[in-house]
């Protein structure tokens, strides 16, 4: 399996961490894969039309993605059913849960892109609009995190810690961590997993 691969997308590592807790991550060969909103991949576009990573192809030539359609696949290449729950009503919870985390991840994206613009172009609501959220986000995540820290550690997990980490690493003045001490403590247990510090989100 080929997948595309950059060290500073935060939907590439929740695959790569993904990989790393099935123990499928030495079947994947990483090619190093620049994408931007601006300029368009044209190498990857064959393999996947909206021009994104992650993108998983397979032994076979056929592609997949996103993200979550991703882990969910290389859930089942060791026997199954290790990072998502089979019940019914488990398994709901935990898709709710990692669609939050992953809109987390995607408002903070556009966040960063608003927020690094020329100063003369930057929209004030729209960087307002995204701090509010996130505040939002972070105080639901906070409330739920008795709940989601008693369970066998998911793909929800991976998203969720994933979405931390990129907050810490584009946003460094954010002290989130201030009003949210059980999320915090929960996100120095994920930092320490072996599977998430082999895959540090870096700039390069």
């Amino acid at each position: 399996m080929r997948l595309h691969w950059s060290p500073r997308s935060p939907f590439v590592r929740k695959v790569v961490i993904t990989a790393r807790e099935a123990g499928v991550f030495e079947r994947i060969e990483c090619v190093r894969t620049k994408v931007a909103m601006t300029a368009p991949n044209r190498d990857l576009l064959p393999d996947n039309p909206l021009g994104k990573i992650p993108t998983l192809v397979l032994d076979d030539g056929r592609a997949i993605y996103d993200s979550r359609v991703i882990c969910e696949y290389l859930d089942t290449r060791h026997g199954g059913g290790r990072l998502t729950p089979g019940d019914g009503e488990a398994r709901l919870a935990m898709r709710c849960r990692e669609a939050l985390a992953d809109g987390f991840l995607d408002a903070l994206l556009l966040w960063r892109n608003e927020r690094d613009r020329p100063a003369e172009a930057r929209s004030q609501p729209h960087l307002d609009a995204f701090k509010l959220k996130k505040g939002v986000i972070l105080d639901r995540l906070e409330r739920e995190t008795q709940t989601f820290a008693a369970l066998p550690f998911d793909l929800a997990h991976i998203a969720t810690g994933c979405a931390l980490s990129y907050l810490d690493f584009r946003f460094a003045d954010e002290d989130w961590r201030a009003g949210h001490p059980e999320l915090a403590a929960w996100h120095q247990g994920f930092e320490a997993r072996a599977s998430v510090r082999e895959t540090p989100i870096v700039d390069g």
